[in-house]
């Protein structure tokens, strides 16, 4: 697939001081990273995964909650980054400032590389306590289903963003203190229909910068971005980058 990319476009991400990137569900479909209706197989078919990713369903049934993500933390774990990740990596290396925020909790944008990532939603990988909402990366596996938190004795959850709760304070704070800050925007494979992230763009370019849409499909966002790229993101990015080139 060959795009288009306009020269002034290049222009200003060759130029960008603040370069901020809004990521989306499409771009880690093209790892095969399962939604949460793929993963609805076997055992888990006849639940509904509203019904598995709540507060409410967790105080419930802790041990059910904790299994599905388990399930789900399997499937997400055998894809591998795809050539977009490898892309917004190496793009980070080339300006000053970089802030990568994503609304998938798969952590494939950590594997391919990139270092300054805001996650709005979370990642599965990850746990917290129930009770104190302290947030750790690992945890020791036993015997108890799900485990303890060793602060507290509380069950540890999975830490992602279950629906009915808010973001995360500090990343939804930084996520919109970068918008307003950058001077490019990028929103890739994101539908634009989720709040509060769908506003980024709208603020990013209510305080001046140039936002570029990467999406096959016309969003909200479009009428409104400086530029749409109407592709895939791996093949929109990967071309991008061997244009900019060295």
């Amino acid at each position: 697939m060959i795009i288009e990319i306009p020269s002034t476009l290049l222009d200003a991400v060759r130029n960008a001081r603040h370069l901020a990137v809004l990521t989306g569900a499409g771009v880690s479909a093209e790892s095969g990273v399962p939604t949460f209706r793929d993963a609805q197989t076997g055992l888990w078919s006849k639940f509904n995964p509203q019904e598995l990713a709540t507060r409410e369903a967790f105080a419930r049934n802790p041990k059910m909650v904790w299994e599905w993500y388990a399930h789900r933390r399997e499937l997400v774990g055998r894809a591998e980054p795809n050539a977009g990740h490898y892309a917004l990596a190496e793009l980070e290396k080339r300006v000053p400032q970089f802030t990568l925020i994503t609304q998938n909790i798969d952590g494939l944008h950590a594997r391919a590389g990139s270092k300054n990532i805001v996650e709005l939603h979370g990642n599965i990988f990850h746990a917290k306590c129930f009770r104190e909402d302290t947030r750790m990366a690992n945890w020791l596996p036993t015997d108890e289903i799900p485990p303890r938190c060793p602060r507290c004795g509380s069950y540890m959850r999975p830490d992602v963003v279950w629906f009915g709760e808010a973001l995360p304070r500090r990343a939804l704070d930084e996520s919109f203190r970068a918008a307003e800050r950058c001077d490019v925007f990028f929103s890739i494979g994101t539908s634009g229909a989720v709040e509060p992230a769908a506003s980024l763009p709208f603020v990013a370019l209510q305080h001046g910068a140039v936002v570029i849409e990467v999406n096959p499909e016309e969003t909200p966002l479009s009428a409104s971005a400086t530029f749409c790229l109407r592709a895939p993101s791996a093949a929109a990015l990967t071309q991008l980058m061997a244009t900019l080139g060295g």
